[in-house]
């Protein structure tokens, strides 16, 4: 039983449902709105999704290798959701959400191959200069639009409403070739200073530096972030262990230098995190705990 004979916006069988004129302008005009007020984001897939460390039972390292721009718009406007500053017994934890709205359309032509967003991917906003991951993808946000003149395309509402945490970095590797995002997450990894003697040459910036007789049969291989002739060599993503009186060889600048210390201790990352307690609880740990003992629970 139909309720009006003439309009049937809400048919009881999704096959009785076609798209209509008037949902299709519904759907232009909720592009053009976000085109309108909304931000320019760049959405970037994981790419190493269905891989498993099967020897540690563990997901790989996650990987982003593209970026695509997209619109979308911020629905909290006002301020961050979610539990924000949290204190609890591990200490200060930023827990900081935020929900942005974007077109069913417009995500599937922008982002190639994927028909919705997917849980575990991440979005960079340039306007906040930050990460954020994707923790749930609502297909039924009723706050911003529910069934407008029925079922639309695809049998549902016109937009995805993302939930969003901020991203906390691992040393993902995040390689998309756009300058603005490569360039952002370039100082976030963890960086090892080599000192260096003599040698000569040049090595440039996010160029390959190893020791070995060549780059496949390298024992060690790293990135260049920072370098300081006659002085050290800052790298990071470092694959192996650069040992000293050998040579460092540059990939592209085939600049060559004398490796005196390489230290194996990581500088302290805290750009994504506010507190970061690791080298303080040591510090106050060696004046509490003596290390040298070697059998602390039982006689020598």
């Amino acid at each position: 039983m139909a309720t009006n004979f003439y309009f049937n916006n809400f048919p009881t069988r999704l096959a009785d449902a076609p798209v209509t004129s008037e949902q299709l302008l519904v759907e232009d005009l909720v592009i053009e709105s976000l085109k309108i007020y909304g931000l320019d984001v760049y959405y970037l897939p994981r790419t190493t999704r269905d891989e498993v460390d099967y020897l540690f039972g563990e997901d790989v390292l996650k990987e982003y290798r593209t970026a695509h721009p997209i619109e979308m718009y911020l629905e909290n406007v006002n301020g961050y959701d979610g539990e924000q500053d949290f204190i609890s017994k591990f200490g200060l934890e930023i827990r900081d959400e935020i929900t942005m709205l974007v077109s069913r359309l417009r995500f599937r032509y922008a982002v190639n191959g994927y028909t919705r967003p997917r849980e575990g991917d991440l979005i960079y906003i340039p306007m906040l200069n930050g990460f954020f991951e994707i923790t749930y993808v609502e297909n039924e946000n009723s706050q911003a639009m529910f069934y407008t003149l029925g079922r639309g395309r695809g049998g549902n509402v016109y937009l995805y409403a993302i939930k969003l945490k901020q991203f906390f970095f691992s040393n993902e590797i995040i390689e998309t070739g756009v300058k603005d995002i490569d360039n952002n997450i370039r100082g976030y990894y963890n960086k090892i200073r080599i000192s260096l003697g003599t040698g000569s040459g040049k090595f440039v910036n996010d160029e390959i530096v190893y020791q070995g007789s060549s780059l496949s049969t390298a024992t060690a291989q790293a990135l260049v972030y920072d370098f300081q002739p006659n002085s050290y060599i800052d790298v990071y993503r470092v694959q192996g262990d650069f040992s000293a009186s050998a040579n460092v060889k540059g990939n592209t600048s085939s600049s060559q230098w004398t490796v005196v210390l390489a230290s194996d201790a990581p500088t302290q990352n805290n750009a994504f995190e506010d507190i970061i307690d690791n080298a303080r609880i040591e510090a106050a740990s060696d004046g509490i705990i003596d290390f040298t003992e070697v059998n602390p629970f039982g006689e020598p």
